[in-house]
């Protein structure tokens, strides 16, 4: 152990150095700025210096989701540290490992309502995995590697460190390595092998078994093995939304994504089957559809690391806690010695039923009748000609979910989105993460134009830090998937969902120049793969691409809120035949 003195701001920079951090986003203000000071002076440490705090937040979300490192953020007291809290809640509600650093004033003045005073350890509390407030200097050290411990184990989630001002200027003497003080804090990894083995039994005596596969699956970097699972079972697959690319698009065994938005074979699938085989997904209302009437004659297996998923929306027949990883890896010697004992699952009848929704029922459009640009057109375009190698980041709405369906992913964590908490302004700057956690790979972010007027602001952090992410900015000019609502539920009384008068506000062409990025504008259905083939070759300045498209163009299949997924339909007024096939 190495001890040395410095102040508690130099202790601060110094645990950060030592955990592996290599890059912070964030802004400085009072409290915070004692440790601006010898960040300044840091050679491990790029510090980017973002426009807004949430966006900092979004960046080291994109930053760990690519790296699947721990994003870091840094803000200072009050108005800094709250606007942290939607990058917060957001990693938080999709398992997304950061640590948010936030300046908190004079111990001297918590409690007296001081000048930027926020209680922001308690304002966080319920959309943090843990949060630390840091009086004492000895403490930050210790503090730091806690954070990253707790952030980075188990279910990966957000932590956030709040350090009072005298703790940064305070003098202390620094010691690491540094032993960790969390009792209580003992995340199961190994799953038990009684559950594992009547999970297996089951799989093999069911009929129509599925494998419903959540962002738990990526998480453990347990894609190898889910496909080996999934050939040796025969079973198709279903992954949610946080889980695309966990198993290929193009496999055969993949029925699509589930949900309100998903495949009508992927829906059917979960809606007919006798056993719910789920791991690393939580039963989440967006898969499930009215609950009650969710795979109503199926048995559950449900493994999870996190215990307090289990059975919190479905109860699970077998629960299995533990990292997927390591329970997909026992299920497959689990089932291999079933299927020694002669016992195997005969799928047959199940599969020709799937085909033939999955034929009968494919994911499609209609280009619209007036000529205008189809969304899903230059989405799918978007896909075809940037590649699977590349990262796709997409806000919320509309364009997320035809980001979801219309683009191929052959590799896991290739798309990245705001799944829970359904960020608008989530794009952009978790593009911006991505990109500096994986500057040789092409970073695409597929942005609606309500979204993307939230945060277009870190277009400038991308354009003077040298970020070169790509826009695609669908505009339909107006807060799409609400304004497809009030089409179909509101009797098209469009309130307060048209975001421009006549005269297109802002012409996001100048709006892409004035902040340093190249602009360009694609209003053709003929000119769209040569706008896309232009801005990929662009790949020194950030390029902002304004798509306008039609205002009329809706997602389906969907299955309207609050009903079963029985009741899922394919166009407006259209359901699927589920007997098709039988």
């Amino acid at each position: 152990m190495t001890t040395e003195q410095m102040t508690g701001a130099q202790a601060l920079v110094r645990a950060l150095e030592n955990v592996g951090v290599d890059t912070v986003f964030g802004i400085p203000g009072g409290a915070i700025l004692p440790a601006y000071d010898p960040l300044f002076d840091s050679a491990k440490l790029r510090h980017i210096l973002v426009r807004h705090e949430q966006g900092a937040g979004h960046a080291a979300q994109g930053y760990a989701m690519v790296t699947g490192r721990v994003g870091v953020c840094m803000a200072t007291s009050g108005p800094g540290a709250t606007n942290l809290v939607t990058a917060i809640s957001d990693a938080y509600m999709d398992s997304v490992p950061i640590v948010a650093i936030t300046g908190q004033v004079a111990t001297s003045l918590i409690g007296t309502d001081g000048f930027q005073e926020a209680d922001i350890a308690g304002i966080t509390m319920p959309i943090t995995k843990h949060n630390f407030l840091v009086t004492d200097p000895r403490d930050i050290g210790r503090t730091i590697a806690e954070a990253f411990h707790i952030a980075s184990t188990g279910r990966p989630g957000p932590v956030l460190v709040d350090i009072a001002k005298d703790a940064l200027t305070a003098s202390v003497e620094f010691e690491w390595p540094v032993a960790l003080q969390l009792p209580g804090y003992r995340p199961v990894t190994r799953p038990h092998s009684k559950q594992v083995r009547e999970a297996a039994r089951l799989i093999v005596e069911s009929r129509r078994p599925v494998l419903y596969v959540g962002g738990g699956v990526l998480k453990a970097g347990a894609s190898a093995e889910l496909k080996v699972l999934a050939e040796l079972t025969g079973a198709p697959v279903v992954t949610t939304l946080m889980a695309k690319g966990a198993l290929p698009d193009s496999h055969p065994q993949h029925m699509g994504m589930p949900g309100m938005h998903g495949s009508v074979g992927a829906v059917g699938a979960l809606q007919r089957t006798d056993l719910l085989v789920t791991l690393g997904a939580r039963f989440d209302d967006r898969v499930t559809g009215k609950l009650d009437g969710f795979a109503p004659g199926a048995k559950v297996v449900h493994a999870d690391i996190d215990p307090a998923e289990i059975s919190k929306n479905r109860h699970a027949d077998v629960p299995i806690v533990g990292d997927a990883r390591e329970v997909i890896a026992d299920l497959i010697v689990a089932v291999q010695n079933e299927h020694a004992a002669g016992n195997t699952g005969d799928y047959t009848d199940w599969w020709r039923q799937l085909d033939a929704w999955r034929d009968t029922y494919p994911l499609g459009y209609d280009a619209p009748e007036d000529g205008s640009l189809s969304p899903q057109q230059v989405i799918e375009r978007i896909g075809q000609l940037a590649g699977p190698d590349a990262y796709y980041v997409a806000g919320v709405g509309q364009h997320q979910m035809w980001a979801a369906q219309f683009i191929k992913y052959e590799r896991p964590g290739a798309f990245l989105n705001s799944g829970g908490a359904g960020t608008m302004g989530y794009a952009v700057p978790a593009a911006m993460g991505a990109k500096v956690g994986a500057p040789d790979t092409q970073v695409w972010a597929i942005d609606g134009d309500g979204c993307f007027q939230m945060t277009n602001q870190e277009l400038a952090t991308c354009a003077i830090e040298g970020i070169p992410v790509k826009i695609a900015v669908i505009n339909n000019g107006n807060l799409g998937m609400v304004r497809q609502w009030q089409t179909l539920f509101y009797n098209e009384r469009y309130s307060n969902t048209n975001l421009h008068a006549a005269k297109r506000i802002p012409d996001f062409v100048k709006l892409a120049e004035a902040y340093g990025c190249v602009g360009l504008r694609c209003d053709r259905a003929e000119d769209v793969d040569a706008v896309i083939a232009k801005a990929m070759e662009i790949n020194d300045a950030p390029v902002v691409i304004d798509f306008v498209v039609h205002q009329d163009a809706m997602v389906w299949p969907m299955v309207a809120a609050g009903t079963t997924n029985d009741d899922i339909k394919i166009a407006r007024d259209m359901a699927p035949d589920w007997e098709n096939g039988d």
